[in-house]
């Protein structure tokens, strides 16, 4: 195409922006071409958008008529609709400013050679570049007048922290980008909060658990929160998060079956994101859960004809399951919110799982400072879970410090590699199986012929085992919503499902706060 085609006038400045107090013959930094060429590759493949490692929305663009089309772009695709320069003709048609491009004929421009699609990543970069470069010339042009305004106030040291902050915002990309809610909105979603709290019982505010007894703890999993589950080497992270991933993903089939309306569902589709386990090995264990088979026995094949029927019968009602594996081994935390961003426009996934934090890889930025890099990536988690409105699940290990302890009861300190962990996350759980330790404690199993010590010995350790065997705790250190606490499960390792302790088991009833 044609400069004149793609509107390359230079010496036409037509936004309000650029026809600020800028210095004669100088304007500001824009490629319109870029902006054209992004226009057509999206218009000629709607999938490029679920590329992008960073999204770009209608005000980024420098050209008033892109940022219309990009915006309808937007809509469109929201509504799961195929966007091409037929589909966008009927919001253009009285367009004023198009028809001073040459109308309709414009759209169908932007697609005419399709270059864009050699490189739409790196238009994307570009254009997103430059609208923060046109931000920072917005920020220096305050500072300016702010500084040559002395009507009011001589306060530079104010000015200075003004101008810290806003460099701050354009630092990290948010300037201009989202405004301050007003209380009256924020309030209206917080009573939605509390009421979808009130029709479900009392119990969840957010997402469920499908543990009564998690969900009376927490309220269930609020949006926006990045929650870190960590224990140490069999105790049951994968398993236990596994469970709640099951229990969400088949609480909103169930909802959906009744009728129920999707915003009112404690249920959500699932993300979940495994880089430890492969998709057929996660998918083994919800079905030797559900079928109440032992997964050992499912991998070996052994089972009876009726243990394969109701197998048979679990796999048929989990085939409708919105639970989305993806088993991609050594994600980037780039790569792993690009992923996830296409999954919640395909799916609208309402949880993130993520098998799990120690997996992953940073930008490579950090220097090769492991502690560096965990950081980079738990403020990636959270920055994630609140740019798409999802609880986040990321599993942790812990350091070999709670070996050491007499009392094996996970603490914060244990996070393993990084403080910012503890930092970000908006609850902490731990997970502890005491009949863990306790197996391993086993004392010498008394022959006939044994002295009475010995005897008592084991004796005593099976009264300590039936104590605890089949007892899990989730130890609550820290939740920004409520209390900390310790919640008692019961957990089934046959075929690793944890699941609620009955009203009437004695182990139920203890003190469960966290002095």
């Amino acid at each position: 195409m044609s400069e004149d085609d793609l509107l390359v006038r230079p010496d036409d400045v037509t936004t309000p922006e650029a026809k600020g107090d800028l210095p004669a013959g100088r304007t500001l930094p824009a490629n319109i071409e870029a902006e054209a060429a992004f226009l057509g590759a999206v218009l000629i493949d709607n999938r490029v958008i679920e590329e992008l490692p960073t999204p770009i929305r209608p005000e980024h663009f420098f050209e008033p008529v892109h940022q219309r089309v990009y915006d309808r772009i937007l809509t469109l695709q929201d509504r799961n609709a195929v966007v091409t320069p037929v589909t966008l003709k009927p919001y253009f048609e009285a367009d004023e400013a198009l028809k001073e491009l040459g109308g309709i004929t414009y759209l169908a421009k932007l697609t005419a050679d399709g270059q864009g699609l050699l490189a739409p990543r790196e238009l994307a970069e570009q254009i997103y570049d430059l609208a923060l470069l046109r931000e920072l010339v917005t920020v220096g042009r305050t500072l300016v007048e702010g500084a040559l305004d002395t009507s009011e106030d001589v306060a530079p040291m104010q000015q200075i922290e003004q101008a810290e902050a806003s460099l701050f915002k354009v630092a990290e990309g948010a300037a201009g980008q989202s405004e301050a809610s007003s209380f009256s909105s924020a309030s209206q979603k917080a009573l939605g909060m509390i009421e979808m709290a009130i029709n479900s019982g009392g119990n969840i505010s957010g997402k469920t658990t499908g543990l009564t007894s998690i969900n009376q703890k927490i309220g269930g999993l609020h949006d926006s929160d990045l929650i870190i589950l960590a224990g140490r080497p069999g105790m049951g992270k994968t398993s236990l998060v596994t469970n709640i991933a099951f229990n969400c993903a088949d609480r909103y089939l169930r909802d959906q079956a009744d009728g129920i309306d999707i915003e009112e569902s404690v249920g959500a589709g699932v993300a979940f994101f495994s880089l430890e386990m492969s998709a057929d090995q996660l998918a083994t264990r919800i079905l030797s859960e559900q079928a109440g088979i032992s997964s050992e026995a499912l991998r070996m094949g052994k089972i009876s004809r009726d243990d394969f029927q109701r197998l048979s019968f679990a796999s048929q009602r989990l085939a409708e399951l919105p639970l989305y594996i993806d088993d991609t081994p050594a994600l980037t935390i780039a790569a792993l919110r690009t992923r996830a961003r296409r999954l919640k426009r395909k799916h609208g996934i309402g949880l993130i799982v993520v098998d799990y934090l120690q997996l992953l890889q940073g930008s490579g930025r950090a220097n090769d400072n492991r502690v560096n890099e965990i950081s980079e990536i738990s403020r990636g988690l959270k920055t994630l879970a609140k740019e798409l409105e999802v609880p986040v699940i990321a599993l942790s290990q812990l350091s070999r410090a709670v070996e050491q302890r007499e009392d094996k009861t996970p603490m914060l300190s244990d996070l393993r590699e990084s403080g910012s962990i503890e930092q970000d996350a908006d609850m902490v759980w731990f997970v502890y199986r005491e009949d863990y330790y306790v197996a391993s404690k086993e004392p010498k199993r008394p022959m006939e012929s044994d002295d009475p010590k010995t005897h008592e010995a084991h004796a005593a350790w099976v009264a300590e085992m039936e104590s605890v065997f089949g007892l899990a705790e989730l130890v609550v250190a820290k939740q920004r919503h409520g209390s900390t606490g310790k919640v008692r499960m019961k957990f089934e390792a046959r075929i690793t499902k944890f699941s609620d302790l009955a009203d009437d088991d004695p182990r139920a009833n203890y003190d469960s706060s966290i002095d």
